[in-house]
């Protein structure tokens, strides 16, 4: 709760900060922290998986729905594409994924070897995600 406090303080090399496709709400913090030369491990970043198969909470996908992500997947998993979201903020350095089991290790090593979504794509997922997020 005080992120912008902390990196004010400049005495901080790393920050662990929650941040994922679905919540967006740190991503200027994110953006300031690493411009004053910190560290960014996102924590989060795929939401804790899809409901009913992984931990995710229906509400919180809500979103996902409501912007039409199922769109931009061009044959991704939601898992893969949150992922790659993730990992495509130019602002961050390193994120944690937990998985439920062996599968889900392999899909994320999968995931994060094809890279950063292609630029076209990003910025149309955070339009739609922004404003889906904006209206709920």
């Amino acid at each position: 709760p005080h992120l912008t406090d902390h990196i004010e303080m400049d005495v901080f090399d790393v920050f662990q900060i929650p941040y994922s496709a679905l919540q967006l709400d740190h991503e200027i913090a994110i953006a300031k922290a690493a411009r004053a030369g910190a560290g960014i491990v996102i924590r989060g970043g795929v939401a804790r998986g899809e409901p009913g198969q992984g931990h995710g909470l229906t509400d919180v996908w809500a979103s996902w729905k409501l912007a039409r992500m199922d769109e931009l997947l061009e044959g991704m998993s939601a898992t893969t594409f949150m992922l790659r979201f993730t990992l495509t903020n130019p602002h961050a350095h390193t994120t944690i994924v937990g998985t439920l089991n062996p599968t889900h290790l392999h899909e994320n090593i999968a995931a994060a070897l094809q890279g950063p979504l292609p630029t076209e794509i990003y910025d149309e997922a955070k339009r739609r995600l922004t404003a889906a997020q904006e209206t709920s």
